[in-house]
Order: structure tokens, then C-alpha cells, then sequence
């Protein structure tokens, strides 16, 4: 009877703690699956700020292809120029 009881103790003791991961693993599941849809509702979809960021990323490669393409150090240029 005491080993029965002592069986039951440390099955006890042994699925309480795999429970509470389980439930935990499963709140982080949901909330990835919120997180996903979130991220397609982002301003990055619409496509107004989509073409900005690609002028912008357009702007920036042009003026990284001139440091490249010259001996001048472009770091020391006067803060207002613009391509």
C-alpha cells in the first residue's frame, strides 16, 4: 500500500510540472499565431509607404555606389548634400 501511494506521489510530482509547460507552450502558440496576423496588418503593406521605402533604399544604394565608385572620402562631405 505505501509503495502504491508513493507511486502515485511521484507521478504526481512528475506530470504537474509537464502540465503547467504544456499550457504554457500552448499560450506562446496562440499568441504567435495573433503576432503573424498583426505583422500582415502592418503599414508596410500598404502600398504608398512600399514605394517610399523602395525610393528610399533606391536613394541610399546610389549614394553607397558613389563612396564605392570614388577615392573621395564621402564621410567628410558637408552634412547637406543630396544626390
Amino acid at each position: 500500500m505505501a509503495g502504491l501511494r508513493r507511486w502515485a506521489l511521484a507521478l504526481l510530482r512528475g506530470s504537474v510540472p509537464t502540465a503547467i509547460g504544456l499550457l504554457l507552450w500552448f499560450a506562446m502558440g496562440s499568441g504567435e499565431e495573433k503576432s503573424q496576423e498583426l505583422l500582415k496588418e502592418l503599414p508596410e503593406a500598404n502600398p504608398q509607404v512600399l514605394a517610399e521605402r523602395r525610393e528610399y533604399n533606391r536613394l541610399i544604394m546610389a549614394a553607397l555606389r558613389e563612396a564605392a565608385e570614388t577615392n573621395e572620402n564621402v564621410a567628410q562631405r558637408p552634412v547637406p548634400w543630396r544626390k
